[in-house]
């Protein structure tokens, strides 16, 4: 269940928690941290990058071993969540494996009111794959899913996998791939219907800019959507969660992928990415509405969401 913000009246119960504020410094210094190190502003961008470099390849074979397969159903639950329908244009940040893209397309091609268009190479008298009973063909109105990551390495393995799948901008809905920054989105004012981001807004070196921009590209009525790690609200699991990711996570990725260093920092920046109520308020002062957040497992992640009004 969603818990509905308005921080007008979260505020106050923000200064009752011993926890609830995030640690991660400000970026108004010239630093700010990379996991638990503290570097200069300008080095973080690349230093991320670099770390999605090496974990490219097993990325999807990581997740599965850190998270015991429990990411498969965070980000089915995120998907559900957002339901996005036939002739919606939806961005997809940090998405370059393609798993939020993906399943965003089967979820639009499950609508029982899409009637794809023929792909780009064939001619609209091709009426085999419209539905209606008449001579003309009817089609839904066209969708669009662009998976926008900074790192070419992820999007790389985005699009084999997408090859493998058949999804491309040959069909509905047609997908399109992007190297992009989260704080420098290039897309025009008011273009997208909605805007997801999985697991990857705790690696922008400016979080209320990216959140900014989020804001900017999304059409009035459009919704924000995202998925990150966040607090374990009870004690005693946090201690067991903090033991295993910790004592744990590093050595599956030296065993996995040959690479402890890259998940000592994963882990440790989930630790410094802000907490719900800490988001929520970020949130909002992007210009978002009706926020609200929903824990998924004890709060180990959650989905935060809000609306450009």
């Amino acid at each position: 269940m969603f818990r509905v913000l308005s921080l007008r009246r979260c505020v106050p119960r923000v200064y009752t928690w011993s926890r609830a504020f995030s640690t991660a410094p400000q970026v108004n210094d010239g630093s700010t941290h990379f996991g638990f190190q503290t570097v200069p502003t300008s080095q973080k961008e690349e230093m991320v990058k670099d770390v999605f470099r090496k974990v490219a390849g097993k990325y999807d074979k990581m997740n599965d071993a850190m998270s015991l397969g429990v990411h498969r159903l965070w980000k089915d639950a995120f998907v559900q969540t957002l339901k996005p329908t036939p002739g919606c244009s939806l961005l997809d940040v940090a998405g370059g494996t393609g798993d939020i893209a993906f399943r965003c397309i089967e979820e639009i091609k499950s609508s029982p009111v899409f009637f794809p268009r023929p792909p780009s190479h064939t001619t609209t008298t091709d009426t085999s794959i419209a539905t209606p009973s008449s001579s003309s063909p009817v089609f839904s109105p066209p969708s669009s899913v662009t998976i926008c990551d900074i790192n070419p390495n992820m999007l790389e393995v985005g699009k084999e996998r997408a090859d493998k799948l058949g999804y491309s901008s040959m069909v509905d809905p047609k997908l399109s791939w992007v190297v992009g920054n989260a704080e420098q989105l290039p897309f025009p004012d008011s273009s997208m219907d909605a805007y997801t981001i999985a697991f990857g807004i705790r690696n922008v070196t400016n979080i209320p800019a990216a959140l900014r921009e989020a804001h900017r590209v999304l059409k009035r009525g459009g919704r924000f959507l995202c998925l990150e790690f966040s607090e374990v609200n009870n004690s005693v699991l946090r201690s067991v969660y903090d033991q295993y990711s910790f004592n744990v996570i590093p050595v599956i990725g030296q065993l996995v992928a040959n690479d402890m260093e890259s998940y000592q920092y994963l882990v440790e920046s989930i630790r410094k990415f802000p907490k719900q109520l800490d988001f929520a308020r970020m949130m909002e002062e992007a210009g978002f509405n009706m926020v609200e957040y929903k824990d998924l497992t004890f709060g180990v992640c959650a989905i935060h969401s809000g609306w450009k009004i």
